[in-house]
């Protein structure tokens, strides 16, 4: 069910959106060659009991997982793109990592995520991270009253295909409230449009995720990462955007 929220209750979700954009603040600058993956959880849950907040991920357990996630935060180094469950991996010289973070403050949900190379970057990882971060650029401009969902996702499908990536249409962008994931789908490339159309008080998650050489994933062994089904690395990035009647709020912005 598609539910839509007053303005007072988008002020009300707006600290959410202030806390987990200073996590994912404080786990960029933490992440750096010689830093542990379950150090960056373990800060993200420190920082969490802190304020007070309800993690979203640790007792997360959709028909798709293996098991209830277990942690506060997925972290997808190199060809894993989404999910990734941390585990006892030290980062290396060039990795390119995605931190994916969302948890709850005082009842509302708010989620995003930033991708990162640590150390000595490639290139093409820099120029992957930076068309990735075009397309949900590109998604937010959409996000306003009267256009259509259609017209989110194929902004972020245009940026993608410009830059001569294949787009995944199995996991996208979301809506966002009092739980994690909620309806409707914001997938990452579409009809100009078509869909929903977009009224204020409509809270998503963008998110777009790219692959190098492939748009084919596969599951982990540990029942959660998504890798590339050819090894190439991604980029994902996502913001949670309210729909309001002056045009795309970001509440996960970061400073």
């Amino acid at each position: 069910m598609i539910e839509l929220r007053t303005p007072a209750q988008i002020e009300q979700m707006r600290p959410a959106g202030r806390f987990v954009g200073e996590v994912l603040t404080a786990l960029k600058e933490k992440a750096d060659v010689g830093v542990n993956l379950l150090e960056l959880d373990a800060l993200a849950h420190e920082m969490i009991r802190e304020r007070g907040a309800e993690s979203c991920y640790i007792d997360y357990h959709p028909s798709f997982g293996a098991s209830p996630f277990g942690k506060v935060l997925c972290t997808s180094v190199n060809d894993a793109v989404l999910h990734g469950l941390p585990h006892d991996y030290v980062l290396q010289d060039g990795d390119l990592v995605s931190l994916d973070f969302a948890c709850a403050v005082d009842g509302w949900v708010a989620d995003s995520a930033v991708s990162v190379v640590v150390g000595t970057p490639r290139q093409e990882d820099l120029d992957l991270i930076e068309t990735t971060t075009r397309a949900l650029e590109a998604g937010i401009l959409q996000a306003r009253p009267g256009r259509r969902l259609g017209d989110i996702s194929a902004a972020i499908g245009e940026v993608a295909r410009a830059a001569g990536l294949g787009v995944n249409l199995q996991f996208g962008g979301h809506g966002v409230g009092r739980t994690m994931h909620g309806d409707p789908h914001v997938a990452n490339d579409g009809r100009a449009g078509r869909g929903l159309k977009l009224k204020p008080g409509l809270v998503i998650a963008i998110e777009p995720w790219f692959l190098h050489t492939t748009d084919e994933i596969y599951t982990d062994a540990d029942g959660w990462t998504l890798r590339s089904a050819d090894g190439s690395r991604g980029a994902h990035v996502e913001h949670t955007v309210a729909i309001t009647a002056d045009g795309p709020l970001v509440l996960t912005a970061r400073d």
